[in-house]
């Protein structure tokens, strides 16, 4: 049995405004010493799928299972989820600035964590932050662990997080955005540093992010999601160099080159939809170049890609076109153009169902005047 089994996650809040989806039938699973990517743009329900296995989403509707070494660890309660916390799984949540208590000293915050967990004296706790620091690579450690974490920059206070959430070393880390709003040079520090660690340890880890350029060098599988959902997964050189799901295709391609060529990017055209109010059949069809008219109305499952069954795609488009490029995107097109014969992309388009969308748009530009 793998560390972390996770089998469809759902978690719903229910809001004045109605019910949101925030995270929907999700599963994957983590072995010690690897690391997972989980990656999507802002409102995918990334960090809200982790928060929920170690039960920070008090209030949602949750479903599903989320195994960790035997216990499912959405059955139990909040006095059994305090002693795997911290000690078992440990989390790097985004802003560390507000994350950190502002009153009280960094060497503080991490003592008291050691001590709510383990029965030993102030001294040895302090002891074993001191070394901590030092890990991280925190300058002048034995100093800075009386400063408070305004005193930080923003590098450090990640490092200081990163201290903290192995302070008990814990078989899991979920590091969730560990380099947003840090600056390239840092950002790369941070990642060796993870790197160095899983390496010492052994530890599994979560990668959280909406860059896909963050989890090159660090994941071995990645799970893309998109609106809650997961959209394709697989390890990861498939899913940079054979993706088959066109949002992962898209989120690569947006991604600066620092090599050939000066070439503008290609984002993805459109916004992510409101997870209240979900688009009919596939999420993403609103922005989908490729979109068909099936897509409309049916829910693409995750289904196995090119007979492996590890690398699965919720899309519609056949299984065996992966991959990017000029030619693959030209079968794409004509695979496309060919399942929207019925009538139903061009009809909502007429009707303003879609109206304002990517392929709207397109369809409106190719039409003659």
């Amino acid at each position: 049995m793998s560390l972390l089994e996770v089998r469809n996650l759902s978690v719903t809040f229910s809001t004045e405004d109605g019910l949101v989806k925030a995270v929907q039938d999700m599963s994957f699973s983590i072995d010690s010493g690897e690391t997972l990517g989980i990656v999507g743009e802002s409102g995918s329900g990334k960090s809200v799928s982790t928060q929920t296995i170690v039960g920070l989403t008090r209030g949602a509707r949750v479903t599903g299972t989320a195994t960790f070494e035997g216990r499912d660890l959405l059955t139990l309660s909040q006095d059994q989820l305090r002693t795997v916390r911290g000690a078992k799984i440990g989390m790097i949540f985004q802003d560390p600035l507000s994350s950190l208590h502002p009153h009280y000293r960094v060497g503080w915050q991490i003592i008291e964590m050691i001590r709510a967990h383990e029965d030993c004296d102030k001294k040895v706790a302090r002891g074993r932050a001191l070394e901590l620091l030092k890990l991280v690579g925190i300058p002048q450690a034995d100093r800075r662990l009386d400063d408070y974490p305004h005193q930080f920059s923003g590098g450090m206070r990640q490092r200081a997080m990163i201290a903290m959430a192995l302070a008990l070393n814990p078989v899991l880390l979920v590091a969730d955005e560990p380099t947003t709003a840090l600056d390239v040079t840092v950002q790369a520090q941070i990642i060796d540093l993870m790197q160095r660690l899983q390496s010492e340890f052994g530890t599994a880890i979560i990668m959280i992010t909406h860059d896909l350029g963050v989890v090159a060098d660090i994941a071995n599988d990645v799970m893309v999601m998109y609106a809650g959902k997961p959209v394709e997964f697989a390890d990861r050189r498939t899913v940079y160099y054979q993706p088959h799901h066109p949002y992962t295709k898209g989120l690569i391609e947006s991604i600066p080159t620092t090599v050939g060529g000066r070439e503008r990017l290609k984002p993805i055209q459109g916004q992510p939809p409101s997870v209240i109010n979900l688009p009919t059949g596939c999420s993403f069809h609103p922005r989908c170049p490729y979109v068909m008219d099936r897509c409309l109305t049916d829910v693409p499952p995750l289904r196995d890609v090119a007979g492996s069954e590890s690398h699965r795609s919720a899309c519609w488009l056949s299984v065996e076109e992966i991959g990017r490029g000029a030619e693959v995107d030209a079968r794409r097109e004509a695979e496309a153009e060919a399942w929207r014969a019925d009538g139903g992309v061009a009809e909502a388009v007429a009707t303003g169902e879609i109206e304002g969308t990517f392929i709207a748009d397109t369809m409106a530009e190719s039409s003659p005047s």
